[in-house]
């Protein structure tokens, strides 16, 4: 596919609630409720990932992660603006430094689909972009500290940044000796698999940098023949795809959403990674699970997987050195 052709279903991106309800034939009385919660977080999805969900079903689990809801403008104890504290350890511009050995650079504030659950959702990416003077400081603050191997490119999403940009990102990374490893969180593939172009996969993997891509993937409906040919092609240039997801409530809370959802991506060739508890951001609570149910799905998931499709059950914890482990 080419640059165009992606960028032409990017522009074709859903983000009137009248349209979604209208695509997927759902009753409208859902629609000011959606128009209100739209105006706190607004609504952009693919319309190939539209396609994906079942018509006439306000329970599509892939429709709860992007349908606007007025349990949004609910104000809840104990979810926040910013629940990871992110803007503690963003010494300057475009760049979170969080954990050893690695950094986090938001490449870009914009994607090409806004998930209702988004932590970042109220992220001031206005003043945190890796571009332009603030790219200057982010390479000189990364070649400085040589205990920096590992670089992520996250956001917003980072493959909605134009190919020759991305591509002389890499290399810049490529010339500071002690980064051997880069790595690239995305939803892309998963809701808008064109954007795997050529020129992509040249700039990403054309330098002595080890390439990871990351995807984000909830539940197994959202994993089609397009997705699988887009990580195949990843793959064919030696790219090692692994895939997080976050528990969320209606939309992949049972055993078998968990197991057909790890069965399928290493279909495609994504290896489970992490489930990550829900971070508290004000807005989502909704989606929140029990802790306890939380553990049993993830003890039964063990019980009925082989260890490689088992993913982590995780949270982040704002100051931790790591990640935790929940179970």
């Amino acid at each position: 596919m080419t640059q165009e052709n992606w960028q032409t279903l990017l522009k074709q991106a859903v983000t009137d609630p009248a349209e979604l309800l209208d695509r997927l034939e759902l009753d409208t009385n859902l629609l000011p409720t959606a128009q209100r919660a739209a105006k706190l977080f607004p609504l952009r999805v693919p319309v190939n990932f539209v396609a994906r969900m079942e018509k006439g079903n306000p329970t599509d689990p892939l429709l709860q992660q992007v349908l606007p809801l007025a349990a949004e403008e609910r104000i809840m104890d104990g979810f926040n603006h910013d629940p990871l504290q992110e803007q503690a350890v963003n010494p300057i511009p475009g760049l979170l430094h969080k954990y050893h050995g690695r950094v986090l650079l938001t490449v870009t504030g914009a994607c090409a689909i806004n998930c209702r659950y988004c932590f970042r959702r109220h992220f001031p990416y206005v003043d945190n972009r890796a571009g332009g003077q603030a790219w200057r400081k982010i390479v000189a603050y990364i070649a400085v500290d040589t205990s920096i191997r590992e670089v992520i490119f996250s956001g917003g999403d980072p493959l909605l940044a134009q190919d020759p940009y991305l591509e002389q990102c890499v290399k810049d990374l490529a010339n500071i000796p002690h980064v051997n490893t880069l790595r690239i969180h995305t939803r892309l593939p998963i809701v808008l698999p064109d954007r795997i172009t050529p020129e992509f996969l040249n700039g990403f993997t054309t330098t002595r940098l080890l390439p990871i891509l990351v995807t984000h993937s909830n539940h197994a409906n959202e994993l089609d023949h397009s997705v699988k040919q887009a990580i195949e092609k990843l793959r064919n240039r030696k790219v090692h795809v692994l895939n997080q997801a976050v528990l969320l409530k209606g939309v992949n809370d049972t055993v078998e959403a968990l197991m057909s959802l790890s069965q399928r991506l290493f279909e495609c060739g994504i290896l489970p990674y992490y489930v990550h508890r829900l971070d508290n951001v004000q807005g989502a609570a909704h989606f929140a699970v029990e802790e306890a149910k939380a553990k049993r799905l993830l003890i039964a998931l063990r019980e009925r997987l082989p260890g490689y499709l088992v993913p982590k059950y995780v949270y982040e914890q704002a100051g931790a050195k790591s990640k935790l482990s929940l179970i």
